[in-house]
């Protein structure tokens, strides 16, 4: 095959999501800190509205925020607005393949009033074939800026992250990737904090239902220990599946989710210390369990 022939390459994931796949797996659908409410709904005019409650086991406290958003996709220009219960106010402006192709700006803002604390994110991001690169300007924090970068070819992936802060002059940190993605599988290895951690990451689609993954993490500033977590998810039917996970530690932590009906899904979620289940000594505060709805309409 020709150069010109060659199939063009695929947008690769953003700095953010290498290594997503495993991440979902170990880290998704265990809701063992409370329980959560989420209400969806959709007007035919392209609004969105968006109603999260949560109920913390450990505080008892109870938190939430009210979201609106409207996205125009012929003009490529959304708008996202939230008030939370800690009276924070979010508004976010995106305008997506103005100027070229591929390229979104976006300013992003928070404001607490009684504390007059405000805050101003702006950013780029920029994806065509085989590259994928955000930019990001805290306007009151340094000013700080960061950049991050992926590139990719045939499955193999280069990323790296760096913040600047302004104000001080100096690189605040810096982090890397190398990545592989495959249809049935995928590892990732990370550098971060300055190249002082380390976490090496798969995932593997094992069949049509059952997929594994697993992720190792070495912080050499820390601990000489390497911490291991193994998880895996199992698809039942259609319409339900369960998830496993555990690490080194001795922490079991176990999910399930259901859809009840179009639009309607239950999960629930339970992690044990395995260490502390030893009979006449169980602790009941080292286990967590929790549930979450969610109503999308």
């Amino acid at each position: 095959m020709s150069a010109s022939q060659a199939p063009s390459q695929p947008v690769p994931p953003s700095w953010k999501d290498l290594g997503k796949a495993a991440s979902d797996i170990l880290g998704k659908d265990y809701p063992i800190h409370g329980s959560t409410l989420e209400v969806k709904t959709h007007t035919p005019s392209g609004v969105t509205f968006r109603v999260f409650g949560l109920h913390d086991n450990k505080s008892s406290a109870i938190t939430g925020d009210l979201e609106a958003s409207w996205f125009d996709r012929k003009k490529g220009i959304s708008l996202t607005q939230a008030w939370s219960t800690a009276n924070v106010l979010r508004n976010q402006i995106e305008l997506q393949n103005h100027l070229a192709k591929g390229l979104k700006f976006e300013l992003i803002s928070t404001l607490v009033p009684e504390k007059q604390a405000k805050n101003a994110l702006l950013a780029t991001t920029y994806k065509a074939p085989g590259l994928h690169i955000r930019n990001f300007v805290d306007v009151f924090k340094g000013p700080l800026l960061t950049s991050d970068a992926v590139v990719g070819r045939d499955g193999l992936l280069l990323g790296a992250e760096t913040a600047y802060d302004a104000r001080e002059k100096k690189v605040a940190r810096y982090n890397l990737a190398l990545g592989f993605y495959a249809p049935d599988y995928a590892v990732a290895l990370h550098a971060l904090g300055n190249l002082t951690t380390y976490s090496a990451s798969y995932y593997h689609r094992v069949n049509a239902d059952v997929e594994a993954s697993a992720r190792a993490t070495y912080d050499s500033k820390a601990s000489s220990n390497v911490n291991l977590e193994v998880g895996t998810k199992t698809y039942l039917d259609n319409a339900a599946f369960v998830k496993a996970k555990v690490n080194n530690s001795g922490i079991l932590a176990l999910g399930y989710a259901q859809a009840l009906r179009p639009g309607v899904k239950a999960t629930f979620g339970l992690a044990l210390d395995t260490l502390k289940l030893s009979s006449g000594s169980a602790d009941a505060s080292a286990h967590k369990i929790g549930a979450s709805l969610t109503f999308e309409a």
